[in-house]
């Protein structure tokens, strides 16, 4: 009976402490397990949206300038590229927009999933979104959240208030919007002013 009472209090000190490295390493270990069954079911849903994407064609440069904003949140675009990787066959355009004293800036960047090559170049950003990460030092947070039944992953530098969002627009368009000199929430205005459901 002793080692029974004995047992179960070891239990509750061993389990019940946060910060003990077995809980944490039990917790870890859940988490590692429930990626990696998300990692598992995105894979099976995204066979069937990759075959379908293969059969779609990819936007023209043309398609992709027009859509291109003039300028997100008041910043106006200082320039663009558009189809940097269109010897891949992969519709891509960049573009770089800032306020009048440089002190703001905002670089978007959409790759299109269709094709041949374009639905397998982002099929990679679509399997990392599909896991749930939180990781945070003393210089930066990173984290993958769901926003308006999106998922996204958001980083955010401290030290040079710096915040990269990367997300998957309609299972066909990658995403990537960096605002320097911006917080995670003016980041997020930027991406919400972007007409994505314009792009196709």
């Amino acid at each position: 009976m002793k080692k029974l009472a004995l047992l179960a209090i070891l239990s509750v000190f061993v389990f019940g402490c946060k910060d003990n490295p077995v809980s944490k390493k039990i917790k870890e270990t859940k988490n590692a397990v429930s990626n990696s069954k998300k990692a598992v079911d995105e894979l099976n849903t995204m066979q069937e949206d990759i075959k379908e994407l293969q059969q779609e064609e990819p936007l023209t440069n043309e398609e992709m300038k027009s859509w291109l904003p003039e300028e997100v949140l008041g910043m106006k675009r200082t320039a663009y590229k558009a189809g940097q990787v269109s010897y891949m066959k992969i519709a891509n355009i960049e573009a770089t927009y800032s306020n009048e004293d440089k002190s703001q800036s905002i670089t978007v960047n959409v790759m299109d999933g269709a094709g041949e090559i374009g639905a397998s170049a982002t099929a990679g950003a679509r399997m990392l979104l599909s896991m749930d990460m939180e990781e945070e030092t003393e210089t930066y947070t990173k984290r993958t959240v769901k926003k308006d039944n999106i998922k996204a992953m958001e980083e955010y530098q401290k030290k040079n208030n710096k915040t990269i969002i990367q997300l998957m627009y309609g299972k066909r368009f990658y995403v990537q919007v960096t605002g320097k000199g911006m917080n995670v929430e003016e980041t997020w205005d930027a991406v919400d002013n972007l007409d994505l459901e314009d792009l196709g």
